[in-house]
């Protein structure tokens, strides 16, 4: 097990992870600290979650990589090398601008930025996918997505902790030169085997992998399913950085307790969720890490009512992010096995685009809602929300469906 671990594959996918978790929350939580420092309405604070709206827009334009290549470096390795390069930039641009002075460029600048970060997210799925056999495919999502963590660590956690004695422009401008890995990674990567059919035009690129998908029994139910599991998870977490420094927790604190902590509990939490998934199919291990997520989110209401208690503030993120790890691990081995290599890139984005409403739309109102509500009816309300998701669970999938790819 650990021979396949370190071998040059799965690394591989583990620093493609850290490159695409690193942008993603520069543009949310970091970015939610930066306003609050400015004094940003807690309404306008919550908006800005629509800046990721690429995240779920990424299927538009995920045809375009299926079918053309840049010359030189391939399909998949041009596409990746071209958007990680601008994706640098606009990190670093992003970092010239100021919220408080200049609100409208810093949120195009975000856009910007969450744009090529949705594209290279695009590419290293399909790599991914292309890159493993199935047997290699469970351990290498699980790999990918705690190199995932460990980007979105850096970006909030040790961001968090550099605003606390460097200004924002400095730590974006940082951020932006921590793309430099998967840069490097893309270059000496090889170009993986293309399967067999692959569209030779752009209209087949964007029609046959829907029509591949919906020809399928339950389409819709699962795309209802992928869009719903998370929700009330998400829809929590969206608003959670605001939350702590609400109830009187310091950046340092949540930088150090719920970002580098509470990582390394996710990490912890895919590794044991792949480990389970090895033993029961993933329908079963998708209820049972769904119905331990809505208790973990109601966590927080707990946290809400007991104010600022860091040992508390630590149990409820380590249950948390450990049960959170678990339930995207099963996720993503789910979306996986659902994927017709022909058309990787487009069928995952599409998938994974279902997966990011919650967090880009339906999370656009969570500071009204808390606002409104209160922080502890809000939680308990993000919890009851993962209820239909469940239900529609027993629908979708047989009992004896394993963590197998196509």
């Amino acid at each position: 097990m650990i021979k396949q671990i370190l071998s040059v594959k799965m690394l591989r996918a583990c620093v493609m992870g850290f490159s695409c978790g690193l942008p993603l929350l520069l543009t949310l939580s970091l970015l939610q600290a930066w306003m609050q420092q400015e004094n940003i309405n807690i309404k306008m604070v919550g908006m800005v979650s629509l800046i990721g709206l690429p995240y779920t827009l990424k299927f538009l334009w995920a045809p375009f990589t299926d079918r053309y290549a840049i010359k030189f470096f391939g399909r998949r390795r041009g596409w990746l090398l071209l958007f990680q390069l601008l994706l640098a930039a606009s990190i670093i641009f992003m970092g010239f601008t100021n919220p408080g002075t200049s609100p409208l460029l810093t949120a195009c600048a975000a856009l910007i930025t969450t744009f090529f970060s949705a594209s290279q997210d695009i590419v290293a799925d399909a790599y991914r996918r292309e890159d493993l056999s199935d047997k290699e495919l469970g351990l290498g999502s699980s790999l990918y997505i705690n190199g995932y963590r460990l980007g979105m660590l850096l970006a909030s956690g040790g961001g968090l902790i550099m605003a606390d004695h460097f200004t924002f422009q400095k730590v974006y401008f940082i951020m932006g030169l921590c793309m430099i890995p998967g840069i490097i990674t893309t270059l000496l990567s090889p170009e993986p085997k293309a399967a067999k059919g692959m569209p030779k035009t752009l209209k087949d690129s964007v029609i046959e992998p829907l029509k591949d998908y919906f020809s399928r029994d339950l389409a819709l139910p699962i795309l209802a399913f992928i869009l719903l599991y998370k929700i009330g998870d998400t829809m929590a977490s969206g608003i959670t950085t605001y939350f702590y420094l609400d109830i009187g927790f310091t950046k340092s604190q949540i930088g150090t307790i719920v970002k580098i902590f509470g990582t390394w509990a996710t990490i912890a939490g895919g590794l044991i969720g792949g480990v389970i998934m090895l033993k029961v199919s993933i329908k079963k291990a998708l209820w049972i890490f769904g119905f331990l997520q809505a208790i973990s989110t109601a966590g927080f209401a707990l946290l809400a009512a007991a104010g600022n208690l860091p040992f508390l503030l630590a149990a409820v993120i380590a249950f948390e992010n450990l049960t959170g790890g678990m339930g995207t691990a099963a996720y993503a081995a789910f979306m996986a096995s659902i994927t017709n290599k022909k058309f990787t890139a487009t069928q995952y984005a599409l998938l994974s685009s279902l997966m990011g409403i919650p967090r880009v739309v339906l999370s656009a109102p969570t500071g009204i809602f808390a606002e409104f509500l209160g922080w502890e009816t809000f939680f308990i309300l993000c919890a009851v929300a993962a209820i239909p998701g469940m239900i529609i669970l027993l629908k979708v999938m047989p009992d004896n469906a394993k963590a197998k790819g196509n």
